[in-house]
C-alpha cells in the first residue's frame, strides 16, 4: 500500500525554543511529511534557528501582523498547491507523542472503511504536569440560550464532535477540496472553530481521536478579558482585542453559525466582560478559542 503524503501546517512568532521543541517531537513521528511553517515576523531568531536545525522545513515569512489565522492560512495555502493526501495543523506549543500521527491516520482510515472518508480527526492534548485534558474537540451547548462550545473530554473511543480547537488536527484532501483554506475573515481565534462548522455544513464530519496525542499547557485567564481582577475598562479593551472577540470577526462568526437570533449571542462576550467572570460563571457564554 502506498504511503500517504502529509503536510504539517504551522505558524510561529517569537517562541524560538518552544517552536524548536515542537519540531523535535514532530520529527519523532514514523511517517514522512513536509512541514510548512509561517514565521510571522519573529525578532528572536526563530526562523534562523529552525533553518539551521531543520533545513527541510519550508519557511514562509510573515510581516508580524498575520497572527494565528493569517499564518496558518499562508502555510496551508502553500501546502495545498501540492495536493497532499493529508494536512495536519499543529500549534508550535503542542508536543506530540511519538505515535500521534500514526493514531490520527489510523482513526481516519477506520472512519473511511466505515463510510466516512470526508472526516476531520482531532487530537486531544493534556497538561504536561496535571495530565488534565486541555484542547481538542468541542460540542455545542444543548441549552437553547447558549452560544458556548464546550470542550469534549477524550475517551478510549472515537467520538463525534461539532467543532475543534486547532492545536492538532488531521484533515484529508477530500475535506480541503470542499472547504478550502482557513478564512482570513478571522484574525487570531475563531478560525479553527469556523473551519469545522463550515466543513460540517458541507457534509463533512469531525471526530475526536481516542486518548491524548501529546501535551499543551492551557492558556491562563490571568490578565485576560475574563480576569475578574481587572477593572471594567481593561476587560472591555481586552475582549475586543485581536486575541479576544474583535467586533468584525466575531460578528461574522455569529452571523454564520448562530442562527436567526445571532445578534443576541454577539453581545454576550462584551456583557460578560462588563459584569465580570465570577458573576457570569454559570451564564451562557462562548468559550475562549485556541491561541
Amino acid at each position: 500500500m502506498q504511503k500517504p503524503t502529509i503536510a504539517v501546517i504551522m505558524t510561529c512568532h517569537n517562541r524560538r525554543n518552544t517552536t524548536l521543541t515542537c519540531l523535535q517531537a514532530l520529527y519523532q513521528q514514523k511517517h514522512h511529511f513536509d512541514v510548512y511553517l509561517t514565521d510571522d515576523g519573529s525578532s528572536d531568531g526563530t526562523a534562523e534557528a529552525v533553518k539551521a536545525k531543520y533545513p527541510q522545513v519550508n519557511i514562509l515569512q510573515g510581516n508580524g501582523n498575520l497572527f494565528w489565522v493569517g499564518g496558518m492560512h499562508l502555510a496551508f495555502g502553500k501546502a495545498m498547491q501540492n495536493n497532499y493526501d493529508y494536512y495536519m495543523w499543529l500549534n508550535d506549543d503542542t508536543y506530540l507523542e511519538p505515535n500521534a500521527l500514526d493514531k490520527l491516520l489510523e482513526v481516519h482510515q477506520n472512519l473511511t472503511a466505515q463510510g466516512y472518508p470526508d472526516s476531520i480527526v482531532v487530537g486531544s492534548t493534556q497538561d504536561p504536569i496535571t495530565k488534565k485534558a486541555t484542547y481538542g474537540g468541542a460540542v455545542k451547548s444543548q441549552k437553547w440560550y447558549s452560544n458556548k462550545f464546550e470542550f469534549l473530554e477524550p475517551t478510549l473511543e472515537v467520538q463525534r464532535c461539532d467543532a475543534m480547537y486547532g492545536n492538532c488536527v488531521l484533515i484529508p484532501q477530500s475535506v480541503t477540496a470542499k472547504v478550502g483554506n482557513i478564512d482570513t475573515a478571522f484574525i487570531h481565534s475563531l478560525g479553527d472553530l469556523d473551519y469545522a462548522l463550515r466543513a460540517r455544513k458541507l457534509g463533512c464530519h469531525v471526530w475526536v481521536a481516542p486518548g491524548h496525542i501529546g501535551t499543551c499547557t492551557k492558556n491562563s485567564v490571568r490578565n485576560s478579558w475574563v480576569d475578574p481582577n481587572l477593572n471594567i475598562l481593561e476587560r472591555l479593551k481586552k475582549v475586543s482585542h485581536i486575541k479576544g472577540f474583535p467586533i468584525k470577526p466575531w460578528a461574522t462568526f455569529c452571523s454564520r453559525h448562530s442562527g436567526a437570533f445571532w445578534i443576541f449571542y454577539f453581545f454576550l462576550p462584551y456583557i460578560r466582560a462588563i459584569i465580570g467572570y465570577k458573576n457570569l460563571a454559570n451564564s451562557p457564554t462562548f468559550s475562549e478559542s485556541v491561541s
